[in-house]
């Protein structure tokens, strides 16, 4: 009865590692797919960004500080384009 139990166990065991490999993988392959898509669009000009005012109730210098940091990443860009 106890070699039973043991080769049960590891069968068990096996397959909820495959099972946590195969959803980790398609997960990881999902976020890679997602941050290209993203990457894509902005290379394209296609992403829509929202106006520093779209967020009621939000600092003013929170403002200031995303559409410095969308300026510094389009002087970036462009420098990389040539």
């Amino acid at each position: 009865m106890e070699t039973w139990w043991n080769v049960l166990r590891w069968v068990l065991i096996v397959l909820a590692t495959g099972f946590v490999g195969y959803v980790g993988r398609f997960g990881a392959q999902w976020l890679i797919d997602r941050a290209r898509a993203r990457r894509q669009a902005e290379r394209s000009g296609t992403q829509e960004r929202a106006p520093a005012d779209a967020f009621p109730g939000s600092d003013p210098k929170d403002a200031l500080k995303v559409e410095k940091k969308r300026v510094k990443a389009q002087a970036k860009a462009a420098k990389r384009k040539g």
